[in-house]
């Protein structure tokens, strides 16, 4: 009787010592903005973060000029984790707390053919506008930091206006690879995460030259009421689990 009142005692005890922490748990909603090149990482990394800690997450991707007007709408968020670039935006720059942003990802450029394709030569700037020339069409997203970049290679190259004639502009990242895998165009040209992707291989990344990585940054808004969760994610994405996930999915940490 003494041993069974003893661990009852002890189950009692804690279950007091649990239940105050309990308590101190508040699950948030937390309105997330994205850039749509972090699609598939976030649908990966946010259902983890939701079982881990709780909160719940409603995640928003859009392209770069889309999230920084959607800011300067004020439409409420408590976290962005976009393209750097936002924050060269002055008005929305105002909308997070001051201070630096951190660093999550970052990733280059590159092509993709359909899966089979033969894979063209773009090791160099002078192999790569040949590929470039060659395509019947490329997909990439125009209206997007990813995209501003790549036209602007093709103007470095000499082909702009070329291209131009080429391009099946799309509006998300996550269209690019289906519309390759699907012949609506010949060649995808984007960040090399959004490349690796079914239906499609990557051909390449961009020659040296012209490589330039794209880094994905985040921060809290400044009017969050939710400011502590919105933190909580930030530390998630840099735990040795997200810096994992954020490597398999072709991109560098940090």
């Amino acid at each position: 009787m003494k041993t069974l009142s003893l661990i009852a005692a002890t189950s009692m005890l804690g279950l007091v010592l649990v239940m105050p922490l309990a308590a101190d748990l508040k699950a948030a909603e937390l309105n997330v903005i994205a850039g749509g090149s972090l699609t598939g990482l976030l649908g990966e990394l946010g259902p983890r973060f939701e079982k881990a800690s709780g909160h719940r997450l409603s995640i928003h991707f859009d392209s770069t000029p889309n999230i920084i007007a959607r800011i300067n709408a004020g439409t409420p968020f408590d976290l962005a984790v976009v393209p750097v670039d936002v924050f060269k935006d002055g008005a929305a720059k105002t909308r997070f707390i001051p201070g630096p942003t951190i660093d999550i990802a970052r990733v280059g450029y590159g092509l993709a053919v359909r899966a089979g394709a033969a894979k063209p030569d773009v090791s160099t700037p002078a192999a790569l506008k040949e590929t470039l020339l060659g395509a019947a069409s490329i997909a990439f997203v125009p209206s997007s930091a990813a995209g501003a970049y790549i036209i602007k290679v093709f103007e470095r190259l000499g082909i702009g206006d070329v291209m131009k004639a080429k391009t099946r502009a799309l509006t998300g990242p996550p269209q690019i690879a289906p519309a390759v895998a699907n012949g609506d165009a010949e060649l995808g040209v984007f960040l090399t995460n959004v490349l690796t992707a079914p239906g499609v291989e990557l051909a390449g990344p961009f020659p040296a030259d012209l490589q330039h990585e794209l880094v994905f940054t985040a921060a809290v808004a400044a009017d969050s009421r939710e400011a502590d969760a919105a933190r909580s994610l930030i530390d998630y994405l840099r735990t040795s689990e997200a810096v994992a996930t954020i490597k398999a999915a072709g991109m560098n940490p940090g």
